[in-house]
């Protein structure tokens, strides 16, 4: 498939997987900003991955990210965004969202698998309640946040300041 089929509209990922000949297996949900793609995102799309046999990766669309982070943000633009996740092999769709949270993606994907990064924890996970109530479970990858894309900007700053 490629790259540029995996950007879909969230309402289209259910009937997609119920139109296949085989039972879709196991879906998991990975969710978050992708604000700047960065190694530490690749181990925890990864880790997303090996839960189960679809990966949707779920992100803030650039008028969510402004609202989360302030107006200097996104760096990269959604669309962009989509596109480099839908690049990697390991991710089978990409979903766009517009609230503050994906919880009303989960309510709409209902994974099996709702995975977030390590600066999370099960009880701070906002969308926890939606995926328990559709029988998923919140899993924190525990892949070391050692990453982030504020890091990778400063840095470049300063190096540039020098």
């Amino acid at each position: 498939m490629h790259w540029q089929d995996k950007i879909i509209a969230r309402e289209a990922v259910r009937p997609l997987l119920e139109r296949r000949s085989a039972p879709p297996g196991t879906l998991v949900q990975a969710s978050g900003c992708f604000d700047l793609l960065h190694y530490g995102h690749l181990l925890y799309l990864e880790y997303a991955r090996s839960l189960g046999h679809i990966l949707v990766v779920s992100i803030n669309s650039d008028a969510s990210i402004r609202l989360l982070k302030g107006p200097t943000r996104p760096f990269m633009p959604e669309y962009h965004r989509a596109a480099l996740l839908a690049a990697l092999s390991m991710v089978d769709f990409v979903v766009q969202f517009d609230e503050p949270t994906a919880e009303r993606t989960v309510e709409v994907l209902r994974p099996d698998f709702f995975v977030k990064g390590t600066d999370y924890s099960p009880e701070r996970v906002l969308e926890r309640a939606a995926v328990e109530r559709h029988g998923g479970v919140v899993v924190i990858a525990p892949t070391p946040k050692t990453y982030s894309s504020n890091e990778v900007v400063n840095r470049l700053i300063a190096e540039n300041a020098s």
